[in-house]
């Protein structure tokens, strides 16, 4: 019997260790504020941050399965504004605009629409300046859900839940701090689009982090946008993001 007893007492300490040891192996997650926190520090810190009231990026477009490509440049304002301008051949000129209430959208296919509900909800908060000190009063709630991986790196995942509109999981790297993957489902004509986001070649711009190409991957196509030249606090006159036309 106390062989038996002994051999049971064995086997449990056994799992107990066992169970430890794998625990050990899987640290805690981060909490929201760790994590936010050391985004900000990565893009370049707060002060850095604040001093950009206005940003004007210019590159290219392409979608390599259409075998189409053309020019971009996308001008932002604080605190709200954004207009993308973007040049297909073949096809003509594209503009999307939010002026901080309403936001718009303009194409040869499509003529000049408005955007609502849902739709005008996302475009308010992608318009949302230096969002890298927002995210916490642009969604209602923010969840550190895990750790996956993005390509080869180690990436914590957080759960942004907005008042109106589809949750978007975002993914930052565990090493650098700053976001690599935006996961999202975003509102169209057409009806909700998944949109998988990969912010790449990050590269630094007056000491501010940067991402120079950005891959936006659904199931029908893969856009990839690549910067050439990004300027800060450069004047842009409110007018440019407002509906031709007016409203």
């Amino acid at each position: 019997m106390k062989r038996t007893l002994l051999a049971s007492l064995a086997a449990l300490a056994a799992i107990v260790a066992a169970g430890s040891a794998a625990h050990a192996q899987a640290p805690a997650l981060p909490s929201i504020d760790q994590i936010l926190d050391k985004y900000v520090a990565a893009v370049g810190g707060r002060a850095a941050i604040e001093k950009v009231t206005s940003r004007v990026s210019k590159g290219t477009m392409e979608i390599p399965d259409a075998g189409m490509s053309g020019t971009i440049t996308i001008s932002e304002k604080a605190p709200d504004k954004s207009l993308a301008v973007i040049e297909i051949g073949g096809m003509g000129v594209i503009r999307d605009g939010t002026d901080g209430v309403n936001s718009w959208e303009e194409s040869p296919q499509t003529g000049l629409r408005d955007k609502t509900g849902v739709e005008l909800a996302d475009a308010r908060r992608s318009a949302t300046f230096n969002v890298e000190l927002k995210l916490k009063t642009i969604y209602k709630t923010l969840a550190v859900t895990g750790r996956e991986k993005v390509g080869s790196r180690d990436a914590y995942v957080v759960l942004a839940t907005p008042a109106e509109g589809s949750p978007s999981r975002m993914f930052f790297d565990v090493e650098s701090g700053l976001m690599v993957r935006q996961s999202m489902t975003r509102e169209s004509p057409n009806g909700p689009v998944d949109v998988d986001v990969y912010l790449e070649d990050v590269r630094d711009v007056a000491g501010i982090k940067q991402p120079f190409v950005v891959r936006q991957v659904t199931q029908q196509f893969t856009i990839v946008f690549r910067l050439s030249e990004v300027k800060y606090n450069v004047p842009l006159d409110d007018a440019i993001f407002k509906r031709p036309g007016g409203w």
